[in-house]
């Protein structure tokens, strides 16, 4: 069953909110926005003012917001204001990624979507575009521990659009690239001919196609549906403004210094993302969150034009 298939009725299926469904009804533009950043990525009480910013951001621009997450064991498309501020606020949100939502929706669970749970939830929903911060991607020493986020796995096969500031800069651009081109995930460079570098306006890795307007983008998702052919994903690839992103020469330095702690106290696996994003912030004494949260009202504020452009096709 493709991943782009309308949700199946029945008791576990993910339910979306009366908004979102009307929209989907009446051909209106929808963008879908993850919930692990309220939960995980933002301090308490920022988080929810972040989150409220993000959707006031969509319906300024003329779309609905459709934030995603899992609330006792109900995936929902969608949430309310008292539901938003749950995702914000209870310390016991778990974090789900793809392979979670199952278990999670069996057992009753609540929890904040990663990039990977919450483009497969929307995907199945009939959403068609999805604004996020930046996605995982290979890992650096990937030769080693074979690590690599769940989330291009999930996109090579999920029909979703998803606008992001490229992958995180902690982990192997180059290898990220050549893995997405491998699985058949197209990217475009928004504005630009170089691939973001999430914090940074670039990675220097170049992107071999570069759009200029929304309506360019909703023209390659309407080539897409034409063409047929295995469900993929689209990334739009859009740069953090020049005079938002954090100080390069700043973020190279940090960057090799958190590398070093992590080889020196043998830190690896999983726990590797969290240790270098927080040695990061520490030592960037918090310009790289403020240069992620640009990066993603950024992104929000595009995909709403793609949503527009799109549901005016």
């Amino acid at each position: 069953m493709s991943l782009t298939e309308p949700f199946a009725a029945g008791p576990r299926a993910p339910v979306l909110s009366a908004e979102v469904r009307d929209a989907l009804a009446e051909h209106r533009p929808v963008v879908a926005l993850e919930s692990t950043i309220i939960a995980h990525g933002l301090p308490r009480p920022r988080n929810l003012r972040v989150a409220e910013e993000l959707e006031g951001i969509v319906r300024a621009a003329g779309a609905v917001p459709a934030t995603v997450a899992v609330l006792d064991g109900s995936a929902r498309v969608g949430l309310d204001k008292a539901q938003l501020e749950r995702v914000a606020e209870d310390p016991a949100m778990r974090k789900l990624g793809h392979r979670d939502l199952a278990p999670a929706v069996a057992t009753g669970a609540s929890g904040a979507t990663t990039v990977s749970a919450t483009a497969f939830l929307a995907a199945r929903a009939g959403l068609r575009v999805f604004a996020t911060g930046g996605l995982g991607g290979v890992h650096r020493d990937w030769t080693e521990t074979q690590d690599e986020s769940a989330d291009l796995r999930l996109l090579a096969r999920t029909g979703i659009t998803v606008v992001c500031a490229g992958v995180k800069s902690i982990l192997d651009v180059p290898a990220t690239l050549q893995r997405l081109e491998t699985l058949g995930v197209g990217v475009l460079g928004y504005g630009t001919d170089l691939f973001p570098g999430f914090y940074l306006s670039s990675s220097g890795e170049p992107v071999d196609w570069t759009v200029r307007s929304p309506e360019e983008v909703a023209e390659v998702m309407g080539a897409q549906d034409a063409l047929g052919g295995p469900a993929a994903a689209l990334i739009v690839a859009n740069p953090v403004p020049r005079d938002e992103q954090l100080d390069p020469v700043l973020h190279d330095r940090v960057l090799a210094e958190a590398l070093d702690a992590c080889r020196e106290r043998g830190i690896a696996g999983q726990a590797v993302t969290p240790y270098l994003l927080d040695h990061l912030m520490r030592g960037t004494e918090g310009a790289s969150l403020e240069a992620n949260l640009a990066a993603v009202r950024g992104n929000v504020a595009l995909a709403s034009r793609i949503a527009t452009a799109w549901a005016a096709r």
